[in-house]
């Protein structure tokens, strides 16, 4: 159960610490003068008041407001009535973000090579290539766990996982998560929630995190070797924010807001095309995604390297900002 006890000492560090990065934007005192330090301890009660009455708000919502099924286009206090406690959760993340994960995915992209990266990442997704036929056998699609599991086969036996020659005989990736599988089966999201460290998710989907993160293979192969086992996820979680690196200036106005949005929209739409339903128009245009497959064609076709793939943009800047590393 690391992740589930991971989750949990993310939310009891976030406790710890909030009254730190309450000041985040506050000058550093040994560059002001007394009435500077005055100011700054005024204006830090004053983010700590705000957050405390901002989270007073929390005791007005009701047990009917938890079973919602959260999509972008319901009113703000329907798909997200925890949002005072989102928000000072989201603006955690920011901080962590900005000084520790995106200066480490910034060095990541300059120093290691294109190919490097491309491989790594294809190795990755080809061990999870199992849990994807897991579940799709769950969602009652047969033919499509076993492409997935023809996928697994043929990668792994000519390049061991870390190269995409399955894609090039038509056999195409589909990324799953149990979240999804439970959304399938008509299961209600509940309401938007920001996880600390982790980012977007809903109530859902929490549940699918813990159970993915049992699921996953290097859970077992590194049983043993607890630092190699969380040194992977850190660099995993690395990569991942190097993807939204070009595109992380799309965002405009709200950026929470935008963020939800995005990620509610993007889980509705990926779970209304897994059933052969009708998907809602998407506030993000598939041009985009268009574009990125045109690349990974392009770089298969010079050294079957998928490094443009959307992985980790398939929730697009909201599903792994989950780690603000996710």
């Amino acid at each position: 159960m690391r992740h589930f006890h991971y989750i949990w000492a993310s939310f009891l560090s976030l406790g710890l610490i909030s009254p730190v990065f309450a000041q985040d934007l506050v000058p550093s005192a040994e560059s002001q003068t007394t009435s500077d330090l005055d100011s700054s301890t005024s204006q830090t009660q004053t983010a700590q008041t705000s957050r405390l009455d901002a989270l007073k708000e929390l005791k007005n919502i009701k047990a009917k407001d938890l079973r919602v099924d959260a999509n972008a286009t319901q009113p703000e206090n329907q798909k997200d009535p925890l949002q005072p406690l989102n928000r000072q959760i989201f603006a955690f993340n920011e901080v962590l973000d900005r000084n520790v994960a995106r200066p480490l995915a910034i060095q990541y992209k300059e120093k290691v090579p294109t190919e490097v990266r491309g491989s790594y990442r294809q190795f990755r997704k080809n061990l999870g290539e199992p849990w994807n036929v897991v579940n799709q056998l769950i969602q009652g699609r047969p033919l499509r766990a076993a492409e997935s599991l023809g996928r697994f086969t043929i990668n792994t036996l000519t390049t061991l996982g870390f190269a995409d020659p399955a894609r090039r005989i038509g056999l195409s990736a589909e990324e799953e998560n149990f979240g999804t599988t439970l959304g399938y089966y008509g299961i209600p999201s509940g309401p938007y929630l920001v996880l600390p460290v982790f980012g977007p998710s809903t109530f859902r989907d929490t549940v699918g995190l813990v159970v993915d993160g049992q699921a996953r293979p290097q859970k077992y192969l590194l049983e043993d070797r607890e630092g190699l086992y969380w040194s992977e996820q850190v660099l995993r979680g690395i990569d991942a924010r190097s993807q939204l690196l070009d595109i992380e200036d799309v965002l405009q106005g709200d950026k929470y807001s935008a963020i939800r949005d995005i990620y509610l929209q993007r889980k509705n739409f990926s779970i209304a095309e897994k059933k052969g339903l009708e998907p809602e128009t998407l506030f993000i245009e598939d041009d985009q995604d268009s574009s990125q497959d045109q690349d990974q064609d392009q770089d298969q076709d010079q050294q079957d390297n998928p490094d443009q793939s959307s992985d980790a943009t398939s929730e697009d800047y909201a599903n792994t900002t989950q780690v603000a590393f996710i």
